[in-house]
């Protein structure tokens, strides 16, 4: 999701194959605006769109892209940029997961659950009288239908555009620098690199029958156009996060059901306390180290057993939710017969490059591991194909990578938590903190729920990490993923003008703080 998906922050490193080592030749760095390099130009002479050649040779293509979601599309992107022949072969809806049945069409419903929050609670103080409100949950799913439909057709466009082939069918791994397709134009493909980006689906225990009406995960409820009136969601990360919030706002007496000991796991830990604090406060119900056991879809109720410390309990519902991960799409990909090796969890393992164990085949995005985001994908889509083409760019830093949840309040990450850069780094570490309810633009929006906090090295001000809860939070974390892409300091933050009011003096202030001279608190 912009926040869709979750898990740990590490990603497999293996080996450097041919396909990402250095070519010979004199490393140039490319001109802003994507050139390539002299390098690439003497190791992969760039096709001729009218003509014969190709990098690969006489391959059909220069790049056969696997999955056009958020990964594969923007790379398909980059590369023809690059002036390579490319094409995308993709079974379903351009887009992926992400645009059709993730990030977007979520978001889309988390809006309209922000603006009945908004209404019950602050309508009043605005002069807005709310008592006749009624609210049909059905015409927001139909919205969030259209939002995506609208933005699937943008995708098939800038393929267009791009002059990008599109195949329709599924691909399957037939050789080092070939594919066979079926399905609507089945036909073999050969380019001289694969790029595979078929992104990974919900994952459910074993014996849990899904069945799109009482047991569903976030793709059923995602058409699912009535709010039960019990809800249990079994998963606290981002996805059981944001359909709680949703849910709860549209009625449904909600229950969020963690392994962990805290919502969010992986989060900041006095983040997820707060946004844990707000939950309770809306009604919703969150029970904290319970592991689910098994469930019962009886004809009067769904019965779900689970245990905690050294009992079993029991909850019926009328609808259960799974969240409880995602699993990397590579069934019938064919990649054991091409010799493309996967780590112990099922990911294809790809080194700092992009490639896997068969150097002309590279892997992004979630089928790659964690963090399964999509604008991890898409930039790690575009870095695969500038490293293909023999660009000089930096590798991808996971640190460097924000994190989104879209509930509200809202929360954003980047970097090292306060647990973690205090195991890395010991005392060295100032935290800065302000709450937005110090903050004027946060009281005159009544959004004064939550704070910004900076993790920095004492040392030399560096920002290692930034926790954001609170409204807007989603937005704000571009600021500092921006100065730590720079290694701006607080103190360089601090002095940076920020206008007012906005809830971006948040962030200002916390930098002051971590500075040891806040000036409004």
């Amino acid at each position: 999701m912009g926040s869709f998906g979750g898990g740990d922050q590490g990603k497999p490193s293996h080996h450097l194959s041919d396909w990402g080592s250095p070519h010979e030749g004199p490393a140039v760095t490319p001109k802003i605006g994507g050139q390539l390099s002299s390098r690439s130009a003497a190791a992969f002479p760039i096709c001729d769109r009218g003509g014969e050649r190709f990098v690969g040779g006489q391959s059909q293509f220069d790049l056969a892209v696997v999955g056009a979601g958020p990964g594969g599309y923007v790379a398909a992107i980059r590369a023809a940029q690059l002036g390579l022949r490319v094409a995308v072969i993709e079974s379903e809806r351009p887009g992926g997961v992400c645009l059709n049945w993730g990030c977007i069409p979520t978001k889309s419903l988390l809006t309209g659950a922000e603006l009945v929050e908004s209404l019950r609670e602050r309508g009043a103080a605005f002069g807005i009288n709310t008592g006749g409100i009624t609210l049909d949950y059905g015409r927001a799913i139909d919205h969030s239908r259209r939002v995506a439909d609208r933005l699937c057709q943008g995708v098939q466009s800038l393929l267009k555009k791009n002059r990008i082939e599109m195949v329709r069918g599924r691909a399957r791994l037939s050789g080092r620098t070939s594919l066979e397709v079926s399905g609507p134009d089945a036909r073999s493909v050969e380019a001289a690199h694969i790029l595979l980006a078929t992104g990974s689906r919900e994952w459910v225990p074993p014996d849990v029958a899904v069945d799109g009406k009482r047991v569903l995960t976030s793709r059923e409820a995602l058409e699912s156009r009535t709010v039960p009136d019990r809800l249990l969601i079994i998963g606290a990360g981002a996805v059981g996060i944001e359909f709680a919030y949703v849910y709860a706002t549209y009625g449904a007496r909600v229950t969020v059901l963690e392994m962990a000991d805290q919502v969010l796991p992986g989060a900041d830990a006095e983040v997820s306390k707060a946004l844990e604090k707000e939950f309770r406060r809306k009604g919703i119900e969150v029970l904290l180290g319970c592991r689910f056991e098994k469930i019962d879809n009886g004809r009067d109720a769904v019965r779900v057993e689970y245990s905690r410390a050294d009992r079993s309990e029991e909850i019926a519902v009328d609808q259960v939710l799974f969240a409880v991960g995602r699993r990397p799409a590579t069934d019938a990909l064919g990649l054991e017969a091409a010799g493309v090796a996967l780590d112990e969890r099922g990911f294809v393992s790809v080194d700092g490059r992009h490639c896997t164990s068969v150097s002309t085949i590279a892997a992004v995005g979630d089928l790659a591991g964690a963090p399964l985001l999509a604008h991890k994908a898409s930039e790690e889509g575009v870095a695969a194909v500038e490293y293909m083409a023999g660009l000089d760019r930096p590798p991808l830093d996971p640190l460097r990578i924000p994190a989104c949840i879209y509930a509200q309040p809202q929360v954003a990450w980047i970097g090292l938590t306060e647990a973690q850069a205090r195991a890395q780094h010991g005392d060295a570490v100032r935290i800065g903190k302000f709450p937005f309810s110090a903050v004027g633009k946060a009281v005159a929006a009544d959004h004064t729920a939550g704070f910004v906090k900076l993790v920095v090295s004492a040392e030399f001000g560096e920002i290692l990490g930034a926790h954001i809860v609170g409204a807007g939070a989603t937005e704000l974390i571009a600021e500092v993923s921006l100065a730590m892409q720079l290694e701006a300091t607080t103190a360089e933050v601090a002095h940076t003008v920020h206008a007012h009011p906005t809830l971006s003096e948040a962030i200002w202030e916390a930098a002051l703080s971590a500075e040891g001279r806040s000036l409004n608190r």
